[in-house]
């Protein structure tokens, strides 16, 4: 049918816009395999071994439809936070969240706050749905919380979102300032707090989940320290109130029974996460030394990645095409400060290893 399609309004007047290019469409394009994989925010230390045999059991089960509650996984976060199991929903990763958060709260033309150039997931959500996007700018690196509510509050935004760590700043803000941000923007708007980087951030970071905000949504993921992206599991912790109207729109098999069962097990495993984390630790300290070496300092981070000061914006796109050819695989973020960076994802010392040795070479390489 072509452009005869009988599309709806919304869907007629989207850009051309992809969320996120995989590194399995960069090595179709070059016709051979990355070298290093550094560019999604994915753990290169693997799953649970917990994880994996629970995950290599259930699929034996595969031929059976996976729980559409996910009970005992809601059951087992729900007791992980001390709340009611009311509380909380499972998604198939928090993308999958993100996207039922926006079509439950912003409708067509309305508007929905977030700092420029964060999460871009989660703008391609709220551009897909018809509704508005404002972006408010990052303050020095950081999400400018004051602004954002300023802003929520001008345009009388039904929902905001943060993540906190920032991704793709990698910055945080405190506890204390998030809750106050929330009080701010009023109680008829939805704050939606990412936290997917939260096992890696600093204890005053994380807003206490007690007592409960009625307009907070927190979100959290087993892909990163539970090094399970490739499973997509997520969940998210709210009132009772918005749980349910989520579970009238929500993909009823959304999370497999393979996934429901390795997050189940990784989730017991309190060790394995505490290593990860560890090693990240001890990884975003390596990378930023490796990059001192080159005269180049890395932005703060409480993530599982760092941002790589190589100058300016130009000099970065430079940089990172440069990379892609030599089968190594970063990012870049889009907004100031982080576009004058590159963004690199914690890896084995080999991989830093080998993006210095490139980096260096094409440093080398550049005017100025």
């Amino acid at each position: 049918m072509g452009t005869r399609l009988p599309l709806t309004s919304v869907v007629r007047n989207l850009p051309e816009m992809v969320p996120f290019v995989g590194p399995e469409t960069f090595e179709r394009r070059q016709g051979r395999a990355l070298r290093v994989r550094l560019g999604a925010n994915e753990s290169v230390f693997g799953i649970s071994p917990v994880a994996a045999e629970a995950m290599s059991a259930a699929a034996a089960k595969a031929w059976m439809y996976n729980d559409p509650e996910a009970y005992d996984l809601t059951e087992a976060l729900a007791q992980a936070h001390g709340v009611p199991q009311t509380h909380v929903q499972v998604g198939a990763g928090i993308d999958e969240l993100l996207g039922l958060l926006v079509r439950v709260f912003a409708d067509v033309g309305e508007p929905v706050v977030m700092s420029d150039g964060s999460y871009p997931t989660f703008a391609y959500h709220v551009v897909g749905h018809g509704a508005r996007l404002v972006g408010v700018d990052y303050q020095n690196g950081h999400v400018d919380l004051a602004a954002m509510a300023d802003r929520a509050r001008t345009e009388q935004a039904r929902l905001v979102y943060m993540a906190n760590p920032d991704n793709p700043m990698g910055s945080w803000c405190a506890a204390r300032q998030i809750e106050h941000f929330v009080d701010a923007v009023g109680e008829d708007c939805i704050v939606i707090l990412d936290e997917a980087y939260a096992d890696f951030a600093p204890t005053e970071a994380i807003v206490p989940v007690l007592p409960l905000r009625p307009n907070l949504v927190r979100t959290r993921t087993f892909s990163k320290a539970h090094g399970m992206a490739g499973a997509r599991v997520g969940y998210l912790l709210a009132d009772p109130s918005i749980v349910e109207i989520l579970g009238r729109v929500r993909n009823q098999f959304g999370v497999n029974r393979i996934a429901q069962a390795g997050a189940l097990a990784s989730l017991s495993d309190a060790g394995f996460v505490h290593r990860v984390v560890e090693s990240v630790t001890v990884g975003r300290q390596q990378l930023s030394a490796l990059a001192e070496r080159l005269g180049l300092s890395c932005l703060p981070s409480a993530t599982n990645f760092v941002n790589i000061d190589v100058g300016d914006g130009e000099r970065a796109r430079q940089i990172l095409q440069q990379l892609l050819e030599r089968d190594i695989f970063v990012r870049m973020p889009s907004k100031p400060p982080g576009d004058r960076c590159i963004r690199v994802t914690i890896g084995h010392a080999e991989d830093h290893e080998i993006l210095i040795d490139a980096l260096a070479e094409i440093l080398n390489g550049l005017p100025g």
